[in-house]
């Protein structure tokens, strides 16, 4: 934020650098210092690395490089302007730090303050785009038009090509979901509750209908355009590109009491119906008192940490939610990453040898990515794998070397223990200590 005030306010080396005199306003530094602190607890803002090319663009461009810190979807670390259109808000969400009857300062950019802090941000290399957000003032639609309008601003009367993520406000109509998709690479609305019972409990002015209805439109809108611009070569293709880093959404975590089965199960379904392309877990930050809120001296960042594997496992290792708990099992392991907790379960499942074994399996395998998965079933045929070549294309063997073999040999002269497995994986005994022998009793 220092960076940041200090570009605002013209000190330095950046006072020679031609900075536009609204820049020199205090009642602007104020402002970003306020509605920056204020977007701090919504975590939905990685980029996607969307690489739509807006037609007329001439600034900007949203594919190259990733302030706010995000990564792209190939591992790029980009920069976005995170902030607030406004923390004036007519909700009383008991998680929310905006809530209406928090006592702290309230302020509203506008359009225009909004679009130059933007562009002149973009133009001193700080940002690559903008990811905007908002508290609900007035009403959602009043709201979400003024975002709207930042986004449309910036496209058409001044070419920015870079990424733009906009927060759809729970509640706006149809035609401002339609425009903000035409002019912003991704669309987000925050589901934030497990259950409805919990929005009710927690969010009383929000609605189930209110957040899933946006989300069911976009996936429809996005579809929509897709198949417009399908089967057209990618120069000549003159179909409308809504949202074409698709949207996501977030699921705070530890303020209600649902365990972690149930979100998981909501997340695989948000993914199936609305095709959303990621679902976003943050753990909850106290930040009101209230006694409708869990008493947490920090917010659960293992259990969110936890719910990120495991949501990795369904989106790309062929998981599905059910599989990974049971009646016995409704919260992840704190102490077991998910996929080596189901292993742990499936003993009848393992060893695996990894010259015979499918894909499918391969990913199944603790210590296994899908890259190395990948490797794997490149290299074996060239010749049979033997534990020592492992290590080489990319397998994690400190977890891994419990559960495969290769040309029917453990790593190291291990062998198939699972409770010796667990045991080293929990941390309670080192994987290269010495295993006692049990004497004979006769």
């Amino acid at each position: 934020m220092e960076k940041v005030s200090g570009l605002i306010a013209g000190s330095g080396k950046e006072s020679n650098r031609g900075v536009p005199a609204f820049i020199h306003r205090p009642d602007l530094v104020r402002k970003v210092a306020i509605l920056a602190e204020s977007a701090r607890y919504d975590v939905s803002c990685s980029s996607s690395g969307s690489k739509a090319v807006r037609q007329g663009a001439t600034l900007g461009a949203p594919a190259h490089s990733g302030i706010c810190h995000s990564w792209a979807a190939d591992g790029r670390c980009i920069s976005l302007l995170k902030i607030l259109y406004t923390n004036v808000c007519e909700y009383n969400c008991a998680y929310c730090v905006n809530r209406g009857d928090n006592d702290l300062p309230r302020t509203t950019f506008t359009v225009g303050q909004l679009v130059d802090l933007t562009l002149n941000f973009y133009r001193r290399n700080y940002i690559e785009g903008l990811f905007l957000s908002s508290a609900v003032c007035r009403n959602p639609d009043w709201t979400m038009e003024r975002m709207v309008r930042v986004a449309e601003d910036l496209r058409r009367m001044h070419g920015f090509g870079g990424y733009i993520h906009l927060k759809v406000i729970p509640g706006s109509a149809p035609e401002l979901i339609q425009r903000a998709g035409l002019v912003a690479d991704r669309l987000s609305v925050n589901i934030e509750l497990p259950s409805e019972a919990s929005l009710r409990s927690l969010a009383p002015q929000k609605t189930r209908d209110g957040v899933l209805l946006p989300m069911l439109r976009i996936s429809e809108l996005i579809g929509e355009a897709t198949h417009d611009r399908r089967g057209l070569p990618a120069r000549t293709a003159k179909g409308p590109v809504f949202a074409p880093a698709g949207q996501s959404t977030q699921l705070i975590v530890g303020a209600s009491p649902e365990p972690d089965r149930q979100i998981l199960r909501l997340a695989e379904a948000l993914y199936g119906r609305f095709g959303l392309q990621r679902v976003y877990y943050s753990g909850y930050v106290p930040v009101s008192r209230d006694n409708r809120l869990p008493a947490l001296s920090a917010p659960p960042l293992l259990r969110e940490h936890r719910l990120y594997q495991a949501d990795w496992l369904l989106r790309y290792y062929g998981f599905r939610s059910a599989e990974l708990f049971d009646d016995q099992h409704e919260w992840l392991d704190e102490q077991l990453d998910p996929k080596a907790a189901w292993a742990l379960r499936h003993p009848d499942l393992f060893p695996v040898e990894v010259n015979r074994a499918l894909l499918e399996q391969l990913l199944r395998i603790p210590g296994i990515g899908v890259r190395s998965a990948r490797r794997i079933i490149a290299a074996r045929r060239f010749g049979p794998l033997h534990p020592e070549d492992l290590k080489k294309l990319g397998v994690v063997m400190k977890r891994a070397r419990f559960f495969v073999t290769a040309s029917g040999k453990f790593w190291q002269s291990e062998t198939w223990n699972p409770a010796r497995a667990e045991n080293v994986l929990r941390g309670l005994e080192k994987p290269g200590a010495p295993r006692m022998k049990q004497l004979s009793l006769w």
